[in-house]
């Protein structure tokens, strides 16, 4: 009999079980290789030390709330559409005919342990998480981190945003209480104003008339088809994001190829601290706010509509888009009435959506700029694309705030007809003014820039010359600050010339015009021999900075064979 023992007698200690597995994986031929490549790959990766990092822990901390809460709840919720009488221990209600979808988020609120507890923090994650989504959205938009190699990312982001609105949506009317029922009421009304295919569309949801077996029909969505959409693109994202790397802001030391940061481990095990305080923080206000009391709101009847109703306030500007619509917009054609006060905001709104998806391809086909990029942008330094950004902000907020129009109007005592004729001027003015308002902020932070670099930040000392004369003295910005200036990709507008043939084609001429009005008015900063004003207003660089780890723009984008800068 063999016996594991030292020199001294004593006997070894024995490898546990998941020690001795992990050497058998870790010994394998083929795949244990693999994993011991993945590992060292996860030891040496490095991730950009920065704030907009952390939203991804966020999004995914609601996710996992969602999820869990979800498949939780479902122990306990009815997804039909029967009635039935209420007699548990709410006695408002007590005796009266609900549905027992409504009789079982009763019966979840009021007699499961936990129940309400379980229900509020699936709201309450359900809320944060479009937020979270949006952040993102909004920080990846303005740092130009959707442009190669990343356009894919940026897409799968707009449709993660989508999936948890329709996730959103559906869950809303699970309750069938009079709130979601009003909803529910509003989304028939926008089903049946669709020509041609609208009668036949609103009894395939609802499957016949209001309100049919809605709940049933929304149920399967809910909890199978959304979570299985949202978990596969968030896993998609998250390979793409494997495959390509983190992007970071320019700085000494950081290139293209070279990442400046924390180790992966140290990144993870911060981001899995946020991924709890955000989970603890759900449960905390899941726990002391109510959100959704649907036996204060009562059970949804097809007859019946609640007053001041609001959606779920990440649907809100779809509902603003429909109450900015014109009254009575609407004619006769073909024996059919066609109501543009349905149809132009169903297409402002999927208009809107579909741009903000393909604008990477479409920056990409003005710039003619096909390089990857793993440096980000400051925003100041594409002073379009942040005029941009800032536009879509203010339409996006414009309809939102218009989906709580009636409550401006009855809590500042102000008629409904004026607050809808503002909001009908900013929906169209709002978004011009923004641009206006962002690009010049973002010129002048850009001079500001090339005055640090002529003249160095302001000492607050006052010096006085031999000739008498009073002079502030400054001081010069440190190396790493004015290479963190400098490092700037400064694209320049395109010129007009034909093509092999001699053509100067439709497309061609657009894209000039487009290109001239991204890149045409334009601070450039960064040179050893200063940054001059050009007479007009604008500073011009004179010299450009010999510096290995700048971006390479040297090489100008062409239209046709010939392209010079302007």
């Amino acid at each position: 009999m063999r016996r594991n023992a030292t020199a001294g007698g004593e006997r070894a200690p024995r490898a546990s079980v998941t020690d001795r597995l992990a050497a058998r994986v870790g010994n394998a031929p083929v795949f244990g290789r693999r994993v011991a490549d993945i590992r060292a790959e996860l030891r040496r990766r490095t991730v950009p030390n920065h704030w907009t990092n952390l939203f991804g822990a966020v999004t995914l901390a609601c996710i996992v709330v969602v999820t869990v809460t979800g498949v939780l709840l479902m122990f306990f919720y009815t997804p039909s559409s029967d009635a039935t009488t209420y007699t548990g221990s709410y006695v408002p209600l007590h005796g009266a005919e609900v549905s027992k979808a409504f009789a079982s988020t009763m019966q979840l609120s009021f007699d499961v342990p936990g129940g309400l507890l379980l229900r509020q923090a699936h709201h309450w994650s359900a809320l944060l998480l479009p937020a979270a989504i949006i952040v993102q959205i909004v920080t990846t938009f303005f740092t130009g981190a959707f442009r190669r190699p990343r356009r894919g990312m940026w897409v799968l982001l707009v449709l993660i945003f989508i999936v948890s609105l329709a996730g959103g949506w559906s869950g809303y009317a699970l309750p069938d209480d009079m709130l979601s029922g009003t909803g529910l009421r509003i989304t028939e009304g926008i089903a049946l104003g669709i020509p041609l295919v609208g009668t036949w569309l609103s009894f395939l949801l609802f499957g016949g008339e209001f309100p049919g077996r809605i709940i049933e029909h929304l149920y399967p969505l809910h909890v199978a088809v959304v979570p299985a959409l949202l978990i596969a693109l968030v896993a998609v994202r998250g390979l793409a994001a494997w495959r390509h790397g983190p992007p970071q802001f320019p700085g000494r030391g950081r290139t293209e190829q070279n990442v400046v940061g924390v180790r992966l481990p140290v990144a993870a095990a911060r981001a899995g601290g946020l991924f709890v305080i955000v989970t603890g923080l759900l449960l905390l206000v899941s726990a002391v706010v109510t959100v959704n009391p649907v036996w204060l709101y009562g059970p949804a009847s097809p007859g019946d509509a609640g007053a001041g109703s609001q959606p779920d306030w990440y649907t809100g500007f779809l509902d603003g888009a429909l109450r900015l619509a014109p009254a009575g917009w609407e004619f006769v054609w073909l024996d059919r009435t066609w109501t543009l006060a349905i149809l132009v905001p169903l297409a402002v709104v999927t208009l809107y959506l579909l741009l903000i998806a393909v604008y990477p391809f479409v920056e990409e086909w003005i710039t003619v700029d096909r390089r990857d990029h793993h440096l980000l942008d400051r925003p100041r330094n594409a002073p379009t694309r942040t005029a941009i950004g800032v536009a879509g902000i203010v339409f996006y907020a414009t309809l939102w705030v218009a989906g709580s129009a009636d409550l401006i109007s009855t809590h500042f005592s102000v008629s409904f007809e004026g607050v809808i004729g503002v909001l009908q001027a900013m929906v169209v003015f709002g978004p011009a003014v923004g641009f206006f308002i962002a690009k010049r902020v973002c010129l002048a932070l850009q001079r500001k820039d090339a005055e640090l670099l002529l003249h160095g930040y302001e000492t607050g000392r006052i010096v006085r010359l031999p000739g008498g004369e009073y002079v502030e003295v400054h001081r010069q910005i440190s190396e790493y600050e004015r290479w963190r200036l400098t490092s700037v990709d400064t694209p320049r507008p395109l010129m007009l010339r034909p093509d092999e043939r001699g053509r100067l084609t439709v497309a061609q001429r657009v894209r000039v015009r487009l290109s001239r009005f991204f890149f045409e008015d334009r601070i450039e900063v960064g040179a050893p021999g200063g940054a001059v004003d050009a007479g007009d207003g604008s500073i011009t660089k004179t010299d450009v900075p010999n510096n290995a780890d700048a971006p390479n723009t040297a090489d100008a984008p062409t239209v046709g064979p010939i392209a010079t800068p302007r």
